[in-house]
């Protein structure tokens, strides 16, 4: 990746430490909601059919979707980037979907776009289904809660940088380059 001078700080992800975390919230997210589900209602949520196994699929495809849609409009919102400034895709090798900017954006915006899809396809879903009494709605918004830890490691290491630095988020590998102050010419 080609950057505009060597960053003040770089910010590595390590992707088996992130795939563990992600398992693990996922997990416990399914505990709590049946938990909470079930004092709220009497009658058992979660039947495993076929039916519902296909909900599931269904449900958390477009939940990855729409989860890697919000930070790219999270990027446009607060970052001020283009539609041409945007990418996203499916990195295999890693096992992630993701979004990105080509641009560099000011760390409060990046902090917001990195949290928005856990409120939108995360938090909200999760306490719909709660409401609801649906158990699939339940699992496929906890996975997608388990999906944002990522988004939270990164947003915990951004939060020691000040907020008006400057972030270039690698589209290749999982880190994120920092400047304290833009670079000339950018």
């Amino acid at each position: 990746m080609d950057l505009p001078r060597d960053p003040d700080k770089t910010i590595t992800f390590e992707m088996k430490k992130m795939h563990i975390l992600v398992l693990v919230v996922s997990v416990l997210a399914i505990f709590f909601g049946a938990i909470i589900a079930s004092m709220i209602h009497t009658e058992s949520i979660f039947k495993i059919t076929l039916t519902n196994f296909l909900l599931f699929i269904v449900l958390y495809i477009a939940g990855i979707i729409l989860h890697e849609c919000c930070h790219l409009l999270g990027f446009m919102m607060w970052g001020k980037a283009s539609w041409n400034d945007l990418v996203y895709g499916i990195n295999r090798e890693l096992g992630v979907a993701y979004a990105g900017t080509k641009k560099m954006i000011q760390n409060h915006a990046m902090k917001k776009a990195l949290l928005l899809p856990f409120w939108v396809t995360g938090l909200l879903p999760f306490i719909i289904g709660i409401w609801l009494n649906n158990g699939v709605l339940i699992v496929v918004s906890a996975f997608l809660i388990g999906g944002a830890a990522g988004d939270f490691s990164m947003y915990n290491q951004l939060r020691k940088v000040k907020n008006d630095a400057y972030i270039i988020d690698d589209l290749e590998k999982p880190q994120l380059y920092v400047f304290y102050e833009k670079p000339d010419g950018v």
